[in-house]
């Protein structure tokens, strides 16, 4: 039986994300930033592993990123690295463990860091 390619695809970043996964874990004092991306939009959230909680998240869905309409997808998905740093930084969260969920750190994953770095996380 023939698979498609996008099957192909899932499993492989499926298996990327589980190897990433057995070695990166979020604490306190470090949380960890997970990305998910789709093909319109980009989402974040700043996780704290050991309580299992969500502290701050962040996508170009949010209400108060309703400028986005008009941008391209790299463009906006360093506003969203913008914004959540903003957040982050006003919760008190400072330091972060990068998570890129078997994504290559390339394009729109690379702009929502560079957005993150730019507001002040240090990863």
């Amino acid at each position: 039986m023939i698979k498609s390619t996008t099957k192909i695809k899932t499993d492989l970043r499926d298996r990327r994300r589980a190897a990433i996964r057995k070695h990166l874990s979020g604490s306190a004092e470090r949380p960890r930033l997970v990305v998910f991306r789709s093909l319109k939009n980009i989402y974040a959230q700043i996780i704290d592993d050991v309580k299992g909680v969500t502290l701050v998240s962040m996508s170009t869905k949010a209400k108060d990123m309703s400028k986005t309409d008009g941008m391209k997808k790299t463009a906006a998905s360093f506003e969203v690295g913008v914004k959540l740093g903003e957040k982050a930084l006003a919760v008190g969260i400072t330091k972060i463990a990068f998570d890129r969920a078997g994504y290559k750190y390339h394009g729109r994953v690379k702009a929502l860091a560079d957005g993150a770095r730019k507001a002040g996380l240090d990863f």
